[in-house]
């Protein structure tokens, strides 16, 4: 690896590289029987994109996005991209017509899926780690980009959620904008990707309003290398903007504006940003001096302002701003995923290791890098794009999935520099340093020392504790009795309501999605409620079974929140006189059916 290599050759290099590190955890899957698919972890959005896809299998319109099942009885509109269902639905069709089985043809996409977008991870880290810290780095990103991706767990079988997706799309746009001076054409591509994954979801819109804002900045700073790229990488980003919201929107909403999801407001942003860089870097008089481009992109700043400003205003308050109080104090707020970095110190600071540790020793390194002087395109490119993840990250640690794998590109960079040295030295003390640098480097390493401390400090006992009886309800074969029964509307909490939907045929109120406020209060009011409450929701609503689960964190969340409540009685045994209990006794999910009049 220490020799340079070049064009198509390195192309070559980096993808068989690739390959193998995402087919030796395929195999580790394999291995372990594709466990996830029978044990979804909690995941309740893996599980809600399966049934989206069935949905979409089995009729239901490509601009339909309505999740009939989940809600009142009309259910509610989700803010999904199908972009995602697409290649999904494409895969599981054409394994299903290969094998004659339409859950065999399921199961072949929850694997292949995410698998391919590991493997297209990987490469393009490996792509971004060879511009940025030449061939020598691109073992070392392949070897610690592939462990910290597998332990993050977005690339899992069965994991169908969008943001492996939206990591990819990502990843690659910034490899990309690296090589844009050296190839012509990935510039455009890179706007094209970048455009795609705001289009998947809008929690990577500090990713791509980063990258743009650093494509403008380098164009400013060196008109003559970065003009094209300005130009290509704007008319990718508007060209593409244009193709999804045309694609994805149907015209009778081509007028409503969304900010959860792509719409007329992401679709204008993106048109008028792209569109705008384009013709700054293609007209000579806005290009012609750094103070007239950097004028030139004030003022087409300044627009972009104004057009939010005055056309979509509600996008400018925070993402739940307008959410129900009870909802956030009930649900938003226990959110694993959604937990600020202040929080994990107070409430699991073991975790903290496992999720800020890579991405900040990167940070220090790029910060010693700045200190030290030679700083070039691609280190500005790396550090800003590091540094707003990590912020993201800060907020809610979602995020740090971002910022742990940009982390690779300059830990990479790092290690092959003590590789190099190492090998130009017999000294101990040099190859102790890179073996240390290695352990730094490797995500799970940190890992492994919080899940040390999380033991240490005792919390690792609910974990252990619900493995084989499935306290907390994730398995597929917890919810074997329900899909068993007569389709009906089943009243149970909100951490249920995706896997009731994909492992039988009933329908539920609650489920973990901020479009579904009035599913979610009326189960919170059911449950929270006196059993006579609940009677009157069930019979108005003609809910045909309850399923409660006793040891999931939600439960005792509201049993806490109301102690003398119809979900709280439950638990202490206290069943009414219209309820009367079904299935096997000690099963971790209690049903509950309503006795018949008369």
């Amino acid at each position: 690896m220490g020799t340079a290599e070049t064009g198509a050759a390195a192309w070559k290099s980096d993808l068989a590289l690739a390959l193998l590190a995402a087919l030796h955890a395929f195999a580790i899957n394999a291995w372990a029987g594709f466990g996830q698919l029978t044990d979804a972890g909690g995941d309740n959005d893996n599980l809600l994109r399966l049934v989206e896809v069935r949905d979409l299998l089995a009729g239901q319109g490509w601009f339909d996005l309505h999740q009939y099942r989940m809600g009142l009885e009309d259910g509610f509109v989700m803010h999904w991209s199908r972009l995602v269902d697409a290649p999904i639905a494409a895969i599981a069709f054409a394994a299903s017509a290969l094998t004659g089985s339409r859950p065999l043809g399921e199961d072949v996409a929850q694997v292949i899926w995410p698998a391919l977008l590991f493997w297209s991870t990987l490469f393009f880290t490996a792509r971004a780690a060879r511009s940025f810290g030449g061939g020598g780095a691109v073992l070392p990103a392949i070897l610690i980009g592939a462990a910290g991706y597998y332990f993050i767990g977005i690339y899992d079988p069965g994991a169908l959620d969008h943001h492996n997706a939206q990591l990819t799309l990502t990843m690659a746009s910034l490899a990309l904008l690296l090589e844009a001076p050296s190839r012509r054409w990935a510039a455009l591509l890179s706007g094209l990707c970048a455009a795609l994954t705001l289009a998947v979801g809008m929690e990577t819109v500090p990713y791509v309003a980063t990258i743009g804002v650093c494509v403008a900045l380098l164009f400013v700073a060196d008109p003559g290398g970065e003009r094209a790229i300005a130009r290509n990488f704007g008319l990718g980003f508007a060209g593409v903007a244009a193709l999804v919201f045309a694609v994805t929107v149907p015209p009778s909403a081509w007028g409503v504006a969304q900010c959860d999801a792509f719409s007329v407001a992401q679709f204008v942003i993106a048109a008028i940003a792209g569109a705008g860089l384009a013709a700054i870097a293609s007209v000579e008089p806005a290009a012609g001096s750094w103070p007239r481009r950097l004028g030139s992109l004030a003022l087409l700043g300044v627009v972009l302002g104004v057009v939010v400003a005055v056309l979509f205003p509600q996008c400018l308050s925070a993402p739940y701003a307008s959410l129900d109080p009870r909802l956030k104090d009930l649900w938003l707020d226990h959110i694993d995923e959604a937990q600020s970095l202040f929080a994990l110190l107070v409430r699991d600071p073991a975790r903290v290791a496992a999720r800020y540790a890579t991405p900040l020793v990167a940070i220090v390194l790029m910060a010693r890098h700045l200190r030290r002087g030679g700083w070039r395109r691609q280190d500005s490119l790396v550090a800003a794009l590091l540094v707003v993840a990590f912020a993201v990250g800060a907020w809610q640690v979602r995020g740090t999935t971002f910022s742990i794998a940009f982390a690779v590109v300059p830990l990479s960079a790092w290690i092959e520099k003590w590789r190099a040295r190492a090998e130009a030295s017999s000294s101990l003390g040099v190859a102790l340093r890179l073996a240390a640098v290695w352990l730094v480097s490797i995500n799970p390493v940190w890992t492994g020392v919080a899940a040390a401390a999380s033991v240490a400090f005792e919390k690792g006992k609910a974990v252990a504790d619900g493995g084989a009886s499935d306290r907390t309800c994730q398995k597929k074969a917890s919810f074997a009795p329900l899909g068993g029964m007569a389709d009906t509307t089943v009243l149970t909490i909100s951490n249920l309501g995706a896997p009731v939907l994909a492992y039988s045929g009933h329908r539920v109120f609650a489920g973990p999605y901020h479009r579904n406020v009035a599913g979610n209060l009326l189960a919170l009011d059911a449950f929270l409620g006196s059993a006579d409450d609940a009677r009157a929701i069930v019979e108005a609503h003609r809910v045909g079974l309850v399923a409660i689960c006793p040891g999931n964190v939600e439960t005792l969340i509201l049993t806490r929140k109301a102690p003398q409540g119809f979900l709280a009685g439950l638990l202490r045994g206290s069943v009414p006189d219209w309820l009367e209990p079904i299935g096997e006794k000690g099963s971790p999910i209690e049903l509950y059916r309503l006795k018949q009049a008369g």
